[in-house]
């Protein structure tokens, strides 16, 4: 469902100040009437988008699309974000006291929720300019190559 929520904000995203009608999003997204309903009562509740009623309500962001990241939409609907259960949150593994990788993926976890808090729904709602692979999201000085011939590291 984040992905369908990340799909609803972009497209209203591109004319933020226009209040858009259901119709319009699954018009605009292709995606079902019930999944977009849900998601857009999700983004009320948590203060991403505004309910407008009346004969020209609908619905439009709550603030600039500069203003919330990929890492609010992911929570509002994911809840919060971790790449294992421990990472979600405290108390919510039973192996979390014992466990020998615990800590390092906390530290996932805080790297990845730190790159999503700093793509912006205006930055997702463009076309992309670049693209980037894998091996550009790795820090130079980490990089180790193997060599397969002679078993040297560089």
């Amino acid at each position: 469902m984040a992905d369908y929520g990340t799909i609803v904000l972009t497209t209203m995203a591109r004319e933020p100040e226009r209040t858009q009608s259901v119709a319009e999003i699954v018009s605009l997204t292709g995606l079902p009437v019930p999944s977009v309903s849900k998601l857009l009562k999700t983004f009320i509740r948590q203060g991403l988008v505004q309910s407008l009623r009346g004969a020209k309500g609908g619905y439009k962001l709550a603030r600039p699309p500069a203003e919330i990241s990929t890492a609010q939409i992911i929570n509002a609907i994911d809840g919060p974000l971790g790449m294992t259960q421990c990472s979600a949150g405290p108390g919510l593994c039973g192996h979390e006291l014992r466990c020998q990788v615990h800590s390092h993926w906390h530290r996932i976890s805080r790297i990845m929720l730190e790159a999503l808090e700093q793509i912006s729904l205006q930055q997702m709602s463009e076309p992309v300019v670049d693209t980037m692979s894998l091996a550009d999201l790795r820090p130079q000085r980490q990089r180790v190559v193997h060599r397969q011939t002679t078993g040297e590291t560089s």
